[in-house]
């Protein structure tokens, strides 16, 4: 039997299985069932390509789109993962893997460095965003592919590898030898005290390390003298449900439902409640989500929400409520299948509606107006106090504020430059004074301190730096976005100079998402105290 049919074989019966719990597999071919018959149809079909069509076959790819269109046909969230994603799936779920802490994409046929987490051996040894890794081992790297660089880059902890670094501002490479080491694929993209009183947590994802990483975030936040919480959500597409269940769990008190989750399959049907003491003691929490928080965050806001024991602000969020459960099937690929939905507490069902082609259910995001709508009786909720809450589309904030970039809502002229990542290339012209990492010498590159200010004439720079870039200034919607423009460019400069918490405390402080949530913890305190007398009264 030739490969592209033992490969689709293998893979169909394992769908079958899949899709009809396990009952059944080859022996379903012998039976009358209706997706038998089908499925014998799929493959008489995959054996008459592979006899006679006119061109060379790429038996993966044949098959793969297959599977692929198959699952596009159910919901917008199901999908076949090829070995390749499927890897990086569970790579990003298990949150470690061993290498030097970068994330690469090739640009122009130059492996570029995208991201760097901070503490990992790439980060100390100096690495930047926008570096070109111009050569690994000695080898030039012009042309190689991202799965290319990955297998030279990546190796066992302890091991080093060579690089020759091209960065803007140098005339010669940057040559260093980096150690690799186990990777931990930080989840928590900032903690710090805002004020005195005040901590802040953002959760950018949620992966098996998660809800660790939150109880080291808030341990030490407790020692710095934190009296009241931020837990943001923004842009956080969820991930592993046990996660978003054991994240709520730090907040309510034990045998509180978080979520639970209806199917038509037998083991779907689950219900989930907090199993052990809250960590912060009543302590006023507001929560911040926008229309890219998804899925695992919108289990935490909701839950939160609907016992009252966060005040929710920002934007409606996605609306995405389908439990995916990702098997594994033949030659390392896998499927993440829709096998149940979930609801809130309250009973909210929050997935939102999409079209046939999942068009406008998938660039909901793009939209200029992401308001309230307006809902039918048959959607009012009520949460443990007695507060209205609807269901049809993703969680609504209890106080709304349009905010889709880091809290703030630019004309399309500000988000185009955010989209081309423009704030980012600007940042590498400069270098932090204080940064002795790499001791080669640079031309051209402008040191700054952590106190720098966007002045006036970094603006002008900047200006001038989108002109060198051949983008068509809209000069009304550069006055317009002008806080956002200097917001998103001090943001970035720390970001790559000082690191994620020095770039995410200066951001609050001009955030307007960020300071709604500030000024709304009076309300959130005396919502604190309602849970209070409603916990006491249900005992």
């Amino acid at each position: 039997m030739s490969r592209l049919r033992s490969l689709s074989i293998a893979l169909g019966a394992v769908v079958v299985s899949a899709v009809l719990g396990g009952a059944v597999g080859r022996s379903a071919l012998a039976t009358n069932d209706p997706l038998a018959e089908r499925y014998k149809i799929f493959t008489a079909a995959v054996a008459e390509i592979e006899n006679n069509y006119a061109g060379e076959i790429e038996s993966d790819r044949l098959v793969y789109s297959a599977i692929s269109g198959m699952l596009q046909k159910l919901d917008p969230h199901s999908s076949f993962l090829t070995p390749k994603y499927y890897a990086q799936l569970r790579e990003r779920q298990e949150g470690r893997y061993h290498g030097l802490g970068i994330s690469i994409l090739p640009v122009d046929g130059d492996i570029t460095v995208t991201s760097i987490f901070e503490g990992t051996p790439a980060y100390k040894s100096g690495l930047r965003r926008g570096d070109i890794i111009a050569e690994i081992e000695g080898a030039d790297t012009k042309g190689w592919s991202s799965e290319d660089a990955v297998k030279v880059l990546r190796g066992e902890k302890g091991s080093e590898v060579k690089l020759g670094i091209q960065r803007r501002g140098y005339d010669q490479l940057i040559r260093m030898t980096v150690e690799r080491d186990e990777i931990h694929i930080p989840t928590i993209r900032g903690s710090f005290m805002v004020d005195r009183a005040t901590g802040y947590v953002r959760i950018g994802d949620f992966s098996e390390t998660t809800d660790r990483d939150l109880g080291t975030a808030i341990d030490e936040l407790k020692t710095e003298g934190m009296q009241q919480l931020i837990v943001d959500l923004r842009d956080n597409p969820g991930g592993p449900l046990d996660q978003a269940i054991k994240v709520a769990d730090r907040f309510l008190p034990s045998g509180q439902l978080v979520v639970y989750t209806r199917g038509r399959t037998r083991n779907s049907d689950s219900d989930y409640t907090a199993m052990d003491a809250e960590d912060l003691d009543g302590m006023p929490v507001v929560v911040v989500v926008n229309r890219n928080s998804a899925s695992a965050s919108e289990i935490v806001a909701g839950a939160l929400q609907d016992h009252d024991r966060a005040l929710v602000v920002g934007e409606t969020t996605f609306g995405k409520a389908l439990v995916q459960s990702i098997f594994r099937v033949s030659e390392g690929a896998g499927l993440a299948l829709t096998t149940a939905q979930y609801y809130t507490p309250s009973g909210r069902v929050i997935q939102r509606p999409w079209d046939e082609s999942f068009d406008e259910y998938l660039t909901h995001n793009l939209r200029d107006d992401v308001r309230r709508r307006s809902h039918d009786a048959g959607q009012l909720r009520y949460t443990d106090a007695g507060r209205k809450v609807y269901e049809g589309g993703g969680i609504e904030p209890d106080h709304f504020l349009a905010g889709p970039m880091d809290g703030f809502n630019p004309t399309r002229f500000g988000r185009m430059l955010r989209a081309r990542q423009v704030f980012v290339d600007y940042s590498e012209k400069f270098s932090s004074e204080d940064d002795t990492r790499v001791d080669a010498v640079a031309r051209g590159r402008k040191t700054l301190g952590r106190d720098f200010v966007v002045d006036d004439a970094m603006v002008e720079d900047f200006h001038t730096f989108l002109e060198g870039q051949k983008i068509k200034i809209d000069e009304d919607a550069f006055a317009k976005d002008l806080d956002f423009i200097k917001a998103m460019i001090h943001f970035e400069i720390d970001v790559d100079l000082f690191g994620i918490d020095q770039a995410q405390r200066n951001l609050i402080a001009t955030d307007p998402q960020a300071q709604l949530a500030l000024s709304s913890f009076s309300e959130a305190e005396r919502l604190t105290r309602l849970t209070k007398r409603t916990t006491r009264a249900g005992k």
